[in-house]
Formats: C-alpha cells, sequence, structure tokens
C-alpha cells in the first residue's frame, strides 16, 4: 500500500504520461452514472412532466443522455481504434470478428505497473500493437493467422495460450465498421457528443447575446436601440449557412470556432423576443416601482424579464438547439466543422457516401439517429412551451 502510494505521488512519471483525457473520461462516467440515481431522485419533480409517461421523446432523450453522459461505458471500443484493415474494414452489422493478444514484456513488475496494466485494459486506446484480427487460423510448431489474402506467422511462445493453444478472442461490432475498420456504434455514441456539446455551448452563448443585446435596445432606446436593431436586421438578411461557412473557410474550422460561429449566427431571433417583451412591460406599474426601488439593471432582467418571458424564451432556445444540431452536421458533412479528431455525424455521412452500394450501414444509421434527435428536440420545445403556457394546445 505505501509502495504505492510512493509510485503515485513521488518516482514514476509515467503516471503523469498515462492520467490523459481517456482516463479522466472513464473516471467522469464511472462516477456519474453512480450519482445518477441521487440526481434522479432529486430532480424527479421538476422533469415530471417529460417523463410522466413512456414515449419517443422521453426514450430518446434517455438514450441521447446515456450516450453522452455515459459514452466509454455505453460501448466497449475507442471510436478511433484501427487494425488489420484488410480483415476489419467495411464489415457488415452484427458482425463477431475474432482476433489473437500477443505477449507484453513488462520491464518490471510492481504495484504500479500492475495498476497501469490493469487500467489499459479498462481504457480502451485508440491502437492497441498486441491485437490481431483474422479470418482463419491455422497452428502447428507456429501460428498462422489469414488476414484476407495475407498470412502472417507468429512463434506460439508470442502469443497468449491456454493449454498450449492460443487463447482466440471476438469483438462484436453491432452497427458494423467503417471503411478504416472502425466501429459504427462507437462513432455515433461519442459523435453524441461532439453534436450535443457544440449545441448547447452555441445555444448558451446566443442566449446570452440575444438577451443583454435585446434588453439593452429596448431599455435604452434611441440611437442605441436603432443601432442595435440596424445590426440584428442585416444578420437576418444573410442565411446563417452562409455566413457561417463564409467565416469558417475564411479563418478554418475547429471546436471552438465552430461553437463561436454558430452561437454568434443564432442571437438575432431572441433578440427580437426580448426587445419585444421588455418594450411591453417597461412602462407597467410594477416594473417602474422596481426602478423606482433602486434595482440595478442586472436583476431587472433576472427578476423582472426573464419570468414573465421564460415560456417563448425556452422555446425559442430548444428550437435553436435543433437548428444548431442540424448546422454542425451540415458543416461536418461539407468539412468544415470539427477536424477529423472528432467523430461526427455528419462527417460520418459525407465518408459513407462514397461506400452507398457497398455498405448501406454507414449512411443509414447516422442518418436516422439525426432525424430522430432533431425530431425529439422540435418535440421537446412544443412541449416546454405547452408547459410552461398551458392556454397552447399540443
Amino acid at each position: 500500500m505505501l509502495q504505492s502510494i510512493y509510485y503515485l505521488l513521488i518516482g514514476k512519471s509515467e503516471l503523469f504520461n498515462f492520467i490523459g483525457l481517456d482516463f479522466i473520461d472513464v473516471s467522469f462516467s464511472v462516477l456519474s452514472f453512480l450519482l445518477l440515481p441521487f440526481i434522479f431522485f432529486k430532480l424527479r419533480n421538476k422533469v415530471k412532466f417529460i417523463f410522466s409517461k413512456v414515449s419517443f421523446i422521453s426514450v430518446m432523450i434517455i438514450i441521447l443522455s446515456l450516450f453522452y453522459l455515459f459514452a466509454p461505458l455505453v460501448t466497449d471500443s475507442n471510436p478511433y481504434f484501427q487494425k488489420n484493415l484488410a480483415v476489419t474494414k467495411l464489415k457488415s452489422p452484427l458482425t463477431n470478428m475474432k482476433f489473437v493478444r500477443t505477449l507484453k514484456v513488462l520491464e518490471s513488475i510492481n504495484s504500479f505497473s500492475s495498476f497501469i496494466d490493469a487500467a489499459n485494459r479498462t481504457v480502451k486506446k485508440s491502437f492497441d500493437n498486441e491485437i490481431q484480427f483474422f479470418d482463419d487460423i491455422r497452428t502447428n510448431s507456429d501460428v498462422t493467422l489469414i488476414q484476407n489474402r495475407n498470412k502472417v506467422k507468429h512463434k506460439l511462445a508470442a502469443l497468449k495460450c491456454e493449454e498450449g493453444k492460443p487463447v482466440i478472442y471476438s469483438q462484436f461490432f453491432l452497427l458494423g465498421t467503417d471503411e478504416y475498420g472502425r466501429d459504427v456504434f462507437a462513432r455515433l455514441v461519442y459523435g453524441t457528443r461532439i453534436s450535443l456539446t457544440i449545441g448547447l455551448i452555441a445555444v448558451a452563448l446566443a442566449f446570452v447575446l440575444g438577451i443583454v443585446l435585446g434588453f439593452i435596445a429596448a431599455l435604452k432606446g434611441g440611437i442605441v436601440d436603432i443601432i442595435l436593431s440596424r445590426i440584428t436586421d442585416a444578420f437576418l438578411t444573410i442565411p446563417s449557412i452562409f455566413f457561417v461557412i463564409l467565416i469558417l473557410a475564411l479563418f478554418g474550422s475547429s471546436l471552438l470556432s465552430v461553437v463561436l460561429v454558430l452561437g454568434f449566427s443564432g442571437w438575432m431571433s431572441l433578440f427580437k423576443v426580448t426587445k419585444g417583451e421588455v418594450l411591453s412591460i417597461k412602462n407597467k406599474d410594477y416594473f417602474v416601482s422596481a426602478k423606482m426601488l433602486g434595482l440595478s439593471n442586472y436583476n431587472l432582467l433576472l427578476k423582472e424579464i426573464i419570468p414573465v418571458m421564460i415560456s417563448p424564451i425556452v422555446a425559442n432556445i430548444v428550437i435553436q438547439f435543433g437548428n444548431v444540431v442540424l448546422a454542425e452536421a451540415a458543416l461536418s458533412y461539407l468539412g468544415l466543422s470539427v477536424s477529423i479528431d472528432y467523430p461526427s455525424w455528419g462527417a460520418m455521412l459525407q465518408s459513407g457516401q462514397s461506400y452507398v452500394s457497398r455498405a448501406w450501414w454507414l449512411i443509414f444509421f447516422p442518418g436516422i439517429i439525426l432525424i430522430t434527435t432533431l425530431f425529439a428536440i422540435n418535440r421537446l420545445g412544443r412541449i416546454f412551451q405547452n408547459y410552461f403556457n398551458p392556454r397552447i394546445s399540443l
């Protein structure tokens, strides 16, 4: 025990080389999974109107939440893992691939190296030099792996064996593999994180810009209102997708730039809603009284404006979220969204179109999850609108 603490805290720099985003991701997913029952119990009354009955929207929310929060637990594959392309590429759904493992020579055996070895088996890497996929295997004095038309020979002592025979493992590909032998299901699961993260951050940015600028324009009036309104009208005259493509083509595409551009291109509708609501209540008695009591503009916005306009704001945000998810998929399809370092539904559609006659699943499954996600988001917006304003009928 003390030796383990010493290795972890003092002497072993391998720990810092090992701990990375993948390890943090798995740790966070496990911790979130353990806390999930307590969180759900705490919020059960606040989300009861969504999960009061089993429906398409509730099922989709659960699926997307599981994919987003617990991706390393939902799939046991790394979305970037590829090996032995001659064997693994373009495999159809429900394929079970067989592989063997070569022996790994450890330089030293101690508690820290055992910890690293156990963690490496838990955290799936993008490349594993120990794994060798095969179509067929022949065992004599040596082991011959048949990989498509290639024959690869290994010494029996170089493979993990039991009772003098190599141990044959298997990996199940639920939705098949792509042109690089990567697990399609794993890429769909991790692609959920990309789409929803970009959507959430971009909508939060658009929310802040739209609310603040709309409040300032309505409260100040005069030249401030004219300038902000004309800027908004100028943005509205240009289709947002053209504006986004232009900016990304000029300044390059990355996760941060996509989020910023999509956020800056979606605040105009919230500006209009906020400005209209503030103009309608700025002369009412309760608002004038709040100003006379000395409430700051910040408190006026939070305590007097936002509670009144919560219904149109929530509906607008949810619809805008769906638009951002669709825009990100379109940009990925055009090669203008996140880089190849991240899996994306739109990028999967773009790469799959070259193999549509040979591998239909490369387009079918990303298309299905994108369509159902957009439909669920739209439906969720209508549910929120009806919840905050019961007079609106679904």
